[in-house]
């Protein structure tokens, strides 16, 4: 397989505290960018690259074959060692495409975490999407203020259309260089024909997003990845564009592949060994975007999906965490009575700040996941009251929530569901197991905050300590309250029935 190769030397004076990393797991390459901020500008380190070509490794059931398992965790366990002294908060670690595809992975995203050292978070489409244009146009300036981003990737193909750094609209298609080189020129003929099917299938898979975007219009069209600038390397060395990719040199690009006639005969200036392979499928889907948008013109950007999740998780460190404004933005959708919500999220954090040594929830975003579900708890009440938090559920698992990886979606939907009634366990059937407990645990905290809540009186303060140990919960209220709070004495005994069934036992005085 090719080695991992550094694109730039580690910088001297290395401050791991001051380091943050963003590993992009693609379905051609896997890259990981070492950066810190300088001054408000962002200072790369340290990049590494390997082709692990992922998606090649999906067989007709969508399952990844040994052999490719293999190059990845080769590839990651190098990773790693790089990654090692920086903080596990200021690294995250993002799939894409093939990882979205793989059927019964949780094995091999377990193993691949251990090599790694660090969680792995599997991101929908859209959400590649916005990080790849807050990589692509952080800094660029207001001269050119909508902006059209192109993304080519292994697997998929993020268009994005916005204005200065806010995207408007957002896609994410099944095309992508590997793809569309195994479905169109697997034994390696590259045929005039053949070359014409891949870029009408290119269009026609890009058919739905034509009307829409040519209507938002742009000021000018960027691409971005491997794919994009691998093309523009060929143009380049052929001495038939400057700085912009052209329609003029797209198409002559297209028949020196066709000329070439097989891909190991890509021997062309400017074209890395290890993008050959995919060179043909990723050069159509560039001249199928081009037909679909009628291009004219594109600009290459050495940003991509990497620089976005650092714009990111710089966000998340300095409070300005996208996700937040992402349950902002769904609790005004949903009309949530905002003032029943943090009095459940001022109860769930004290309780959880009382149980967190004994039931190890310190650290991380629990208090974060039960601040966001207390304020979207009650969303599913738009549906029915009745069964209102499977609706709530529903909602969360299938919502574009910016910022959340598909864990997050999957971990706050299941609190919402376990918020009240039977304490199923088919809200956690599809968590990765190191969290199910953890939620188990935060989900009885929210339970209890929201049981407690149940009248609505404003200003609530409730005189109560709780104490956890193993699977033993007891809480203590001041002496008389219960008495005077009959409801909530009975919805306590009810609770404890419930949570008998997940093997907890609930006690009270």
């Amino acid at each position: 397989m090719p080695r991992l190769r550094r694109t730039a030397g580690v910088a001297a004076g290395r401050e791991s505290g001051g380091e943050v990393a963003a590993v992009d797991l693609g379905s051609n390459s896997f890259h990981m960018m070492v950066a810190r901020e300088s001054g408000g500008q962002l200072q790369v380190i340290d990049r590494l690259r390997d082709a692990v070509r992922l998606g090649a490794g999906l067989d007709a059931k969508n399952r990844l074959t040994p052999e490719a398992q293999a190059r990845a965790l080769d590839c990651l366990s190098r990773f790693g060692q790089r990654l090692q002294g920086i903080p596990p908060q200021r690294v995250r670690v993002v799939g894409t495409n093939t990882l979205r595809r793989m059927q019964d992975g949780a094995a091999f995203i377990a193993t691949a975490e251990r090599a790694l050292g660090h969680e792995i978070e599997i991101i929908a489409g859209v959400e590649e999407a916005r990080l790849v244009y807050n990589g692509v146009t952080h800094g660029m300036g207001a001269a050119q203020p909508r902006r059209l981003v192109v993304d080519i990737g292994g697997g998929s193909t993020e268009l994005i259309v916005g204005r200065l750094g806010e995207p408007k609209l957002m896609e994410s298609t099944a095309l992508g260089c590997v793809t569309h080189t195994q479905r169109f020129f697997a034994d390696g003929e590259v045929t005039r024909a053949r070359m014409r099917e891949a870029r009408l299938a290119a269009r026609v898979e890009l058919e739905f997003v034509e009307r829409r975007y040519r209507a938002a219009g742009w000021d000018v069209a960027v691409g971005a990845s491997g794919t994009v600038r691998g093309a523009w390397r060929v143009m380049m060395g052929q001495g038939w564009t400057d700085e912009l990719i052209t329609r003029e040199a797209l198409d002559k690009t297209l028949d020196l592949a066709v000329r070439a006639g097989r891909v190991d005969r890509f021997d062309f200036p400017g074209l890395r060994e290890d993008r050959r392979p995919v060179f043909a499928g990723g050069l159509a889907v560039l001249a199928g975007v081009f037909d679909s948008l009628a291009l004219k013109k594109m600009e290459t950007s050495e940003c991509a999906l990497r620089e976005g999740v650092i714009y990111d998780l710089l966000g998340r460190l300095s409070d300005r965490d996208v996700r937040s404004r992402s349950v902002e933005a769904m609790a005004e959708r949903y009309g949530v009575d905002r003032g029943h919500a943090r009095e459940i999220e001022r109860s769930a954090l004290k309780l959880l700040e009382q149980v967190a040594p004994s039931w190890n929830l310190q650290g991380g975003d629990a208090p974060r996941l039960l601040a966001w579900a207390a304020l979207l708890h009650e969303i599913g009440l738009v549906v029915a009251h009745d069964g209102s938090h499977r609706h709530g559920e529903y909602i969360l698992r299938h919502a574009e929530l910016f910022g959340f990886s598909l864990t997050d979606q999957k971990l706050l939907a299941a609190l919402v569901r376990l918020q009240r009634g039977k304490f199923t366990q088919s809200a956690l059937k599809d968590l990765p197991e190191a969290w199910k407990v953890r939620v188990q645990k935060l989900a009885i905290v929210f339970r209890l905050a929201v049981l407690l809540h149940r009248s609505r009186a404003p200003g609530l303060r409730i005189p109560l300590q709780i104490d956890a140990a193993a699977k033993t919960v007891r809480l203590e209220f001041r002496p008389g309250w219960l008495d005077r709070h009959p409801l909530t004495r009975e919805d306590l005994e009810l609770e404890a029935g419930y949570l008998e069934t997940a093997d907890y036992r609930l006690r009270f005085a």
